[in-house]
């Protein structure tokens, strides 16, 4: 266990949040990046745009912000002790983030397709994928909060 000054705690978990904030706001505009490209037409000045969009909001934000959250998260749950890993609302909480995890990888892939011009899938896809994040962030911020179990 880390027994983190309260100080040091509560600046922990305000820049944990901050970059949550940044890893949420670039997975939900991601995919919409993905629904305005399924209109380009391949090779267009549009798409050629959204690809170094894409790439740089992935690379630049989400990525950052996501390795950013799940080192201070670690820090935060460590601190809390070995035997919080037994709490119910915890355990949901990190499959949440799992999820999250998951979803992010499935963005890097799609765009990778929309890169190399390979996207198959349409703006209807994207429209609902758009929606995972946000369902997975409404869990999480109620385990959190409400911690039900």
């Amino acid at each position: 266990m880390l027994e983190l000054s309260h100080d040091v705690y509560l600046w922990i978990k305000a820049l944990h949040i901050i970059s949550i904030i940044a890893w949420m706001a670039a997975m939900l505009y991601l995919p919409r990046l993905y629904v305005y490209h399924c209109d380009s037409i391949i090779g267009s000045e549009f798409s050629e745009k959204l690809k170094i969009m894409e790439r740089r909001l992935l690379r630049a934000i989400m990525n950052p912000a996501m390795i950013i959250s799940l080192a201070l998260g670690a820090i935060l749950v460590v601190n809390l002790g070995y035997g919080a890993l037994d709490s119910g609302w915890l355990q949901m909480k990190l499959l949440g983030v799992l999820g999250l995890i998951g979803f992010h990888g499935l963005l890097s892939k799609w765009r990778k397709d929309f890169e190399t011009d390979v996207n198959i899938r349409s703006q209807f896809f994207f429209r609902m994928m758009n929606e995972v994040p946000t369902i997975l962030m409404i869990v999480i911020v109620i385990l959190v909060v409400v911690k039900p179990f």
